[in-house]
């Protein structure tokens, strides 16, 4: 067990070996002139070990005869921070924390001994400081809600399971539902606010897609920290700067289903439909990036067929479009009615052939063969839907990245 404390402008790491116990360990490694390791976090060496002495006056309740405890230095406090140094932690950088943070073994370590300053400078280039006023720190408040959103040993579970499950799904049709439990998990769990960028993308062309295209990016590789919904809102934020003929996003739209239900009329609803300028409605499916959701590894008469994902997706979209279509000028009163709040004064919807977008899956691993059969794949559908990976929009982007700085 470690303890934590601030004594006499020293920051101080308690090691209390476990109930059977001692310290012997330790000091043979220390005595030998190698580092010991605690926790998977901490590293020291006998040059950060408090004399016996000094460990008894540190602690008032210490026993001077009991040498089964051991104390480091971990820090000491310079301008108002504790600077830690870098070997200590395993860092770029020192890391600087505000001397009036409360300090335990939860700021520094997760569940699973995973070190919580390492996972941060594993994303950034630059020293990590926490609280105080110097202009680039982390607030108290911010670091706080990090800490909070950690997985912890339950949402790695889920993750493991829900991997699992999309790996399995189709071939056994009896699997329980891990992405479900994943997705009520993290929903429970409280989100971090990022603050918005949008100054930089109205005001620079080249800066906003610079900036969309490195936000995919680091979406993409956190993939498995959305929930669905999300998910879409982040994308949604990000594809309205590169389609900017569409004025507005409207959710959960409720539409008339005349032909599903033989005895009435059966409510049907679109999660997330489009409006461009004019008013006219198109719709669009945004589903979160994972791999192989598009096509099968195995051939079905030498051809690379539609996965579940895939091919449910496109026949979600086809059925709401029809059922748009159908609905025709009632409908487009009556969702009007519904969301003029969301629309700009005056304008009028209009269903007039709509189109859908589908967003889902990667292809950065497709062979040829595979790049092929989903190219005749997405032109079969090519006059109503435009099917599109997550590797399409960041190459799209890289393009037109490379043709603007021309």
């Amino acid at each position: 067990m470690i303890k934590i404390s601030k004594e006499n402008g020293r920051l101080l790491l308690k090691y209390q070996p476990d109930r059977f116990g001692d310290a012997r360990w330790l000091d043979e490694k220390l005595e030998a002139g190698d580092s010991v390791t605690l926790r998977r976090t901490f590293t020291f060496t006998s040059a950060d070990l408090v004399s016996q002495i000094e460990q008894t006056d540190a602690d008032s309740d210490a026993d001077p005869d009991d040498d089964s405890d051991r104390i480091f230095v971990l820090g000491v406090l310079e301008a108002g921070y504790y600077e830690i140094s870098r070997e200590t932690l395993g860092l770029k950088h020192d890391l600087r924390l505000d001397s009036v943070m409360k300090l335990e073994p939860r700021t520094f370590i997760a569940e699973r001994d995973i070190s919580v300053f390492r996972r941060i400078d594993e994303l950034i280039a630059e020293p990590i400081i926490v609280g105080g006023n110097e202009a680039n720190a982390l607030p108290l408040a911010d670091f706080e809600q990090l800490l909070k959103n950690f997985p912890t040993t339950t949402e790695l579970t889920h993750y493991a399971r829900s991997r699992i499950a999309r790996i399995l799904r189709d071939y056994f049709g009896t699997l329980s539902d891990a992405d479900e439990r994943l997705n009520r998990y993290l929903e429970s769990k409280k989100k971090l606010t990022a603050n918005s960028r949008k100054g930089l993308l109205a005001t620079f062309e080249l800066q906003k897609f610079e900036y969309i295209h490195a936000e995919l990016k680091t979406m993409l590789a956190t993939v498995e920290g959305y929930i669905e919904k999300d998910w879409q809102k982040k994308i949604l934020g990000l594809l309205m700067f590169i389609f900017p003929k569409y004025i507005a996003v409207l959710e959960n739209v409720h539409v008339k289903d005349f032909y599903s239900n033989p005895d009435g009329v059966s409510d049907r609803y679109i999660d997330l439909m489009l409006v461009d300028a004019n008013g006219s409605i198109d719709i669009i499916e945004v589903k979160k990036p994972f791999p192989n959701a598009l096509l099968s590894r195995n051939k079905y008469r030498n051809n690379h067929t539609p996965r579940n994902e895939l091919a449910g997706t496109i026949m979600q979209a086809e059925k709401y479009l029809f059922h748009l279509s159908k609905w025709g000028s009632a409908g487009e009163k009556e969702i009007h009615r519904k969301r003029k709040s969301e629309l700009p004064d005056g304008m009028e919807l209009k269903i007039t052939n709509p189109k859908a977008l589908i967003l889902l899956g990667r292809d950065y691993d497709f062979n040829a063969e595979q790049r092929f059969d989903f190219e005749i794949i997405r032109r079969k559908y090519a006059n109503m839907l435009d099917i599109m990976t997550y590797d399409d929009l960041l190459r799209r982007l890289e393009n037109i990245i490379v043709m603007m700085k021309r």
